[in-house]
């Protein structure tokens, strides 16, 4: 995942507002991409050798990319934010740096690749008193009048609408934006902030950044900053939740309470119309034994995005832990319906399912 979307809650800053050196320099925006001549090399060799045209080199690069026993072998990992040199010399790659890496090698191929990114996604998680909520980028490939995506996350990314292209000072500053996630989470944030500052310079309009950078302001023991980093975020994205999120938390921290409550209605706006935040609910409900709100989030967020398999799966096991086996079975052929042809896993794990509600007596 990337772009990650932080929400802070109500714990206080421990920063107590010293200087202090950076652990962690960013690096400079031209070195996120570069190509070690090493793997440059090794490009002119298995993907820029005679025969083929652009078709065939797309399918070299994949290969090189993830071929196990003469090629990059990249393997899959949350946290690994890095730049293509990194990548290279560790094998390990989350979402942004496949894409750095994919663009990097398919541009020193020839290819017309450009950065796609998912603004919403159904991802988050949550790590002391911070809340992650993460978008998702992939890469595309024009070949003649056809556009090929090549998307490493594709099997386990929910995106509330289709993936749009993005020009590279935005992909750049979502390295930048990562790296203050996961710097913050070491309690590191003066490198976080230095890391921040990059991804506003590279893209200032892009509102994510001002609002993490925010959370970084209020860890560091700095609200004013704060507050004017989550103005800076909603004037871009009048409609951005983690932003309206944070200045409710902030003004409530404050005992500004007639702020707290304007900001809280405009969130409350946001997320009722949100089929993600509505899934999120039902799944809290759901895991807390309350099957009755669990079923009634589950059915809001299919209302508001219906094409979701994972939605209809949930409300299935709402409606069989509260015992209404008919409604359950409904839900998951549905579900399986929407998932076939999409997700192999998913469908095999409904059909069982389905077989166990029929075995259990459900119609």
């Amino acid at each position: 995942m990337i772009g990650w979307a932080l929400a802070t809650t109500l714990a206080l800053s421990s920063a107590t507002g010293e200087p202090a050196s950076l652990a962690h320099a960013p690096p400079e925006p031209a070195q996120i991409m570069a190509v070690p001549p090493a793997l440059r090399t090794l490009v002119q060799e298995r993907v820029n050798a005679p025969g083929g045209g652009d078709a065939q080199r797309l399918r070299r690069v994949i290969e090189l990319m993830s071929t196990s026993q003469d090629g990059l072998r990249l393997e899959y990992l949350d946290e690994a934010t890095q730049t293509v040199e990194q990548a290279y010399l560790n094998r390990q790659v989350n979402c942004v740096t496949y894409t750095l890496v994919f663009l990097a090698l398919a541009r020193e191929a020839g290819l017309d690749a450009y950065p796609q990114e998912i603004d919403e996604t159904l991802a988050w998680q949550q790590r002391k008193d911070v809340v992650y909520r993460s978008n998702h980028v992939n890469a595309a490939v024009r070949l003649g009048s056809q556009h090929y995506v090549v998307d490493v996350g594709s099997s386990f990314v929910i995106g509330r609408r289709p993936a749009h292209p993005i020009d590279e000072r935005r992909l750049l500053a979502q390295y930048y934006n990562n790296r203050a996630a996961q710097l913050m989470a070491s309690d590191d944030l003066p490198s976080a902030l230095a890391h921040a500052e990059v991804a506003i310079r590279l893209d200032p309009a892009y509102p994510t950044t001002w609002s993490n950078t925010g959370v970084l302001r209020v860890h560091s023991g700095d609200p004013a900053g704060a507050e004017q980093a989550y103005a800076r975020a909603l004037s871009l994205a009048p409609e951005h939740s983690s932003a309206l999120f944070n200045l409710v938390a902030l003004y409530k921290r404050n005992g500004d309470h007639t702020r707290e409550m304007q900001y809280r209605r405009r969130l409350d706006k946001v997320q009722s119309r949100d089929p993600f935040h509505q899934f999120m609910l039902a799944t809290q409900f759901e895991q807390s034994g309350d099957y009755r709100n669990a079923i009634e989030r589950y059915r809001l967020a299919i209302r508001l995005h219906g094409g979701e398999h994972r939605f209809y799966h949930g409300l299935a096991r709402a409606y069989a832990e509260a015992g209404n086996q008919r409604s359950a079975r409904r839900a998951l052929k549905r579900a399986l319906s929407l998932a076939e042809g999409k997700d192999q896993a998913a469908s095999a794990q409904y059909r069982t399912m389905l077989d166990g509600l029929r075995a259990s007596g459900g119609s």
